[in-house]
């Protein structure tokens, strides 16, 4: 099993990857098929809502069949065949196509793992294996930044995604031959999504779980790069290593998150503390969109580090799933999580398209987008201050 959960964490350093690599891609991507950012930005949404939307069949087939056939079939013909389209790609169309399928694709590796700490491991672990397994993962940030830009100049983008298909086979064939599935549950009570969604301590978790992630997986994943490019004249490498400095923060922030509801005896405002600040860095760009290059990206790395709440916003909703419907819960909480930043993606891609002026300067969209992102977190944090802290 160990081995097993080193492939799937192996298999989230590529979901993180393909998650975040538009924003190196941009500029060679416009220049060889016309990508433009917003379309980039409706891709990069699409990816997130087809994760989304594949959560809910996903946690019901962790809860009958397990982790491993789930994780191991879906990630081979998603995450394998999503990259090998997205290598052909010869219009914008085609790779929001492939991104849509890679979406699917990675969709099951994180849930698998964290299926399996919910029910092999105690409750007080979750939320540090959950950080552990994103802080890891989050390599994969690291791989779609600076490394990835050397890849391109080197073997060229096209040859480069070729390279990802046939990774994401291997990991899919290796999941499939060492991950273990837990007993089952047989359980005479019965239940689904239906009977997570009729919780009301959830409700005042959720506003928060679907906008948290949303600014650090859009900053990183795409905007940091037009932003960088139009607003500071960036180059390529310049961006790569922008992106770089913040996928390192969110690898910290997630690991620091880990522990700290045990540490400090609080979920509840540990979670809040960690939103507040990174909704003060997205005000602080909206407000200032255009600071030095250096001041730019320190804020971009606040927002990495302090908006990887994720594993203990999970930990804290799943205290109230039952143990047999383990599946379906973190699933739905994935879905709402994951859907957010999807939303997000397709929301900000129209908010450049609305506030793009040739004769305007060149930060006005971002301003708005920024300021967007701010708002929604603040409207998040309202909410959750409602909610019940719980640690077990």
């Amino acid at each position: 099993m160990r081995l097993g959960l080193v492939l799937l964490c192996a298999g989230y350093v590529l979901s993180q990857f393909f998650r975040a690599f538009l924003a190196v891609l941009a500029r060679v991507l416009e220049q060889d098929i016309g990508a433009l950012p917003a379309d980039l930005a409706f891709a990069s949404g699409l990816w997130f809502l087809t994760f989304a939307l594949a959560q809910i069949p996903v946690g019901a087939a962790l809860d009958r069949i397990g982790p491993r056939r789930t994780a191991a079939v879906i990630l081979a013909i998603g995450g394998g065949g999503g990259a090998a389209l997205f290598a052909m790609a010869t219009t914008p169309l085609h790779i929001s196509i492939a991104m849509g399928l890679i979406g699917i694709g990675c969709s099951p590796v994180l849930m698998a793992s964290y299926f399996i700490f919910a029910r092999m491991y105690p409750a007080a672990m979750f939320a540090t294996l959950g950080a552990v397994m994103i802080g890891v993962g989050s390599l994969g940030n690291l791989a779609g930044s600076a490394p990835l830009a050397w890849a391109i100049g080197a073997f060229g983008w096209r040859e480069t995604i070729w390279g990802l298909s046939l990774m994401s086979l291997i990991l899919a064939a290796g999941i499939w031959l060492t991950v273990e599935d837990p007993p089952r549950i047989i359980s005479d009570t019965k239940g689904s999504v239906l009977d997570i969604l009729k919780m009301p301590a959830l409700w005042v978790i959720f506003p928060l779980l679907l906008i948290n992630y949303a600014p650090a997986a859009g900053l990183r994943g795409l905007w940091i790069g037009p932003y960088l490019a139009e607003v500071h004249g960036a180059t390529e490498a310049l961006i790569g290593t922008a992106t770089l400095v913040m996928g390192l923060a969110m690898i910290a922030g997630s690991l620091a998150y880990g522990p700290l509801d045990r540490i400090l005896g609080t979920r509840k405002w540990v979670i809040f503390g960690g939103n507040a600040l990174s909704c003060l860095a997205l005000a602080t760009l909206a407000l200032w969109p255009q600071p030095g290059f250096v001041t730019a990206v320190f804020l971009f790395a606040v927002v990495g580090f302090f908006g990887l709440s994720f594993p203990i916003i999970m930990a804290h909703s799943r205290s109230f799933v039952p143990p047999h419907l383990a599946g379906r819960g973190i699933t739905l909480l994935n879905l709402i999580s994951i859907g957010g930043v999807g939303l997000m993606q397709v929301a900000t891609g129209q908010v450049y398209r609305a506030m793009a002026d040739p004769a305007a300067p060149a930060a006005q969209p971002y301003t708005v987008l920024f300021g967007f992102f701010a708002a929604l977190v603040l409207i998040g944090l309202v909410v959750y201050l409602f909610s019940r802290d719980r640690l077990d």
